[in-house]
């Protein structure tokens, strides 16, 4: 069998010091949902469960305040 090496990725925000995810900064936002709108798993994008979780809800947010549409139509 062939195994894969691939290093951990680090969780964006944890890197970079961010303590609050802002629902109206939609540039970032942008970058953890895929083509089709939905929000990328923790797995994908590195991000630790306690920012996927702030993560998740600055988004829903920020679709129900209309910065971010809910699928690709």
């Amino acid at each position: 069998m062939n195994k894969k090496t691939t290093s951990k990725k680090h969780c964006h925000f944890c890197v970079n010091g961010i303590e609050e995810i802002d629902y109206k900064d939609t540039k970032t936002l942008n970058g953890f949902i895929n083509f089709h709108k939905k929000i990328l798993p923790g797995s994908r994008t590195g991000t630790c469960s306690w920012h996927q979780r702030k993560l998740a809800q600055a988004i829903k947010r920020a679709r129900i305040m209309a910065l971010l549409p809910f699928t690709r139509h």
